[in-house]
């Protein structure tokens, strides 16, 4: 994608190196767009409207990735491409939309506890004179979408100097709360005050606003770097005692902003739902026998400190979106085996399971043969689609969808999206 993305950094990190293996046989692909097209056009016929089914898109504003196109726009030419991916997001038939609102420790809407972004006018904290969130939510829903917001919780700059922050940034204000790694700077998650300052800096958007979800990103403790672990020292030396290592206490403080953001959001705003959309593999089955049948280089569970698959069995959110970025039948991480294995993780747990789409991959020059394929995608809701407990796709992202790289989006609606649906609820 050629700019800073959580995508591509996640797919980097996975180590995932092995050669794809053939990508699926195309009158395969053609028999089960084609019987997904049946039951469809059965259920029209019956009188009986389409299963929910949760389509959906990212629109990410790190970097200025999908919206807006750059920093310092008029708001009137920020508004209009604002409203143009959720009028690209109707023409596709989709019904989701997952808009970025605190992508580094700032505020798309006006906050009291953090600064505005500096996505939206090129200087952190300047007003950009209009609240992008509120449009948001309200055109949204005129269309008939959904807005869920996506928070990322501790990432605060991706740099490492604190004097480019605004004054009176919290980060500047609290140093202590800040560890640089990987030249960007964090929160961090295993002080107690942290926790509760970034739940109070979210909540405000959540409580404030008629968003339909609260959604975080795969980004809880840090990917690993190159040049030196995340520097909790203190922290664990002050907090870490009763725990038999240091990643059990940085899970156990994980756990405890997935479990309060749940158990606070059904007592505020219990009609909107929480959703985590992690990198799709929390073990390999070669570390743990309840792992996915992959050899990934990066495992949720043991380097981002984040236990997805407990989450999901505790009941502690609502929705759970996997990152399953490669193709079917790539040799080190197969769409074709993790779409199973979710499934079978969330069956029985009541939350729900979508699966999120690499469209950002279709036509690279970078990928395998499978990502040149236009059927790539379309393929993987079929498979999705034979899975009961799988509820939905999601896409990344927004500037994918409108491009359309290889037709492949078009190819998508036209095999499987041929009505308006509602999400599940």
């Amino acid at each position: 994608m050629g700019r800073f993305s959580r995508r591509t950094f996640g797919v980097a990190a996975a180590g995932v190196l092995a050669g794809a293996l053939p990508a699926g046989d195309g009158a395969a692909s053609a028999r089960e767009a084609a019987a997904a097209s049946a039951r469809e056009a059965a259920d029209a016929h019956d009188g009986r409207a389409p299963r929910p089914e949760l389509r959906g898109m990212w629109v990410a504003t790190v970097a200025n990735l999908d919206w807006p196109a750059r920093p310092g726009l008029p708001a009137a030419e920020q508004r209009a491409q604002l409203l143009a991916h959720l009028d690209e997001a109707v023409e596709r038939r989709l019904n989701t939309v997952i808009l970025q609102v605190r992508p580094t420790a700032d505020a798309l809407w006006p906050s009291p506890h953090e600064p505005w972004s500096e996505y939206l006018t090129g200087v952190q904290g300047r007003d950009p004179g209009w609240d992008p969130l509120g449009t948001a939510v309200r055109e949204a829903h005129r269309r008939g979408l959904e807005l869920h917001a996506w928070f990322n919780p501790y990432r605060v700059a991706n740099h490492t100097d604190p004097g480019r922050l605004a004054a009176g940034h919290p980060a500047r204000r609290h140093p202590e709360w800040v560890v640089p790694h990987g030249g960007k700077l964090y929160y961090n998650p295993g002080l107690p005050q942290v926790r509760s300052f970034v739940q109070t800096a979210m909540f405000h958007a959540v409580e404030r606003y008629d968003v339909d979800g609260m959604h975080f990103d795969d980004y809880f403790y840090p990917y690993p770097a190159a040049g030196g672990s995340f520097d909790d020292d203190a922290a664990y030396e002050r907090y870490g005692g009763g725990f038999p290592d240091r990643a059990a206490w940085r899970r156990h403080n994980i756990d405890l902003l997935v479990r309060e953001t749940g158990e606070r959001l059904r007592r505020t705003r219990p009609g909107v739902r929480f959703g985590v959309s992690p990198f799709a593999v929390w073990r390999n089955k070669d570390t743990d026998p309840a792992g996915s049948d992959t050899r990934a280089g990066v495992q949720t569970y043991d380097d981002l400190h984040a236990d997805t698959r407990g989450w999901v069995r505790k009941g502690w959110i609502d929705y759970i979106a996997p990152q399953v970025y490669w193709n079917i039948g790539f040799a080190a991480a197969d769409y074709a085996r993790l779409v199973p294995w979710w499934a079978g993780v969330v069956r029985g747990t009541g939350v729900d399971l979508f699966v999120g789409e690499a469209l950002y991959k279709v036509a690279d020059p970078a990928q395998g043969a499978a990502w040149h394929d236009p059927a790539e995608l379309s393929r993987h809701v079929a498979l999705c689609r034979r899975h009961p407990e799988v509820g939905g796709n999601i896409y990344f992202s927004a500037e994918h969808v409108a491009a359309d790289p290889n037709g492949a989006m078009t190819r998508v609606v036209e095999d499987h999206y041929h009505h308006r649906v509602e999400p599940p609820h």
